[in-house]
């Protein structure tokens, strides 16, 4: 009735899944190799593992474009610098980059301006449908 000795006790809390032997996955750092290739002053964000996301870096160029993939594990970070040759920074300690952030509030700025460019379209088209029956 009572599991007094704690046999059969599951892990404390989900984990997310890892690569195994807790490293990078060979589709993801062949993505990341690729899209460094392709760009210019490159540098490397390690963000923390969290409940639901595994340990992951954000590549950052220098126009501020990013990409983001998971790592897996500790081992995964010294495969990165390894294998790419980039500085890599704790985002913990550092932060995101500016360009990083400018980049996605313009972006942000931008997809909203076309909702409403494409909302006024909707409404005019309405309006003039609209006047047309009338």
């Amino acid at each position: 009735m009572f599991n007094i000795f704690g046999k059969g006790r599951r892990k404390q809390g989900p984990r997310p899944p890892r690569a195994p032997g807790e490293t990078i996955r060979d589709a993801d750092l062949a993505a990341l190799r690729q899209w460094a290739a392709q760009r210019v002053l490159v540098e490397g964000y390690v963000e923390p593992e969290t409940l639901v996301n595994e340990l992951s870096v954000v590549l950052v160029d220098a126009d501020g474009e990013f990409i983001r993939r998971p790592i897996g594990g500790p081992k995964g970070i010294d495969v990165l610098r390894r294998e790419l040759g980039i500085e890599l920074f704790d985002v913990e300690e550092t932060g995101y980059p500016q360009r990083m952030r400018d980049r996605i509030e313009r972006e942000r700025i931008l997809r909203k301006r076309a909702e409403q460019a494409a909302r006024r379209a909707e409404w005019e088209a309405r309006r003039a449908a609209e006047e047309g029956d009338a």
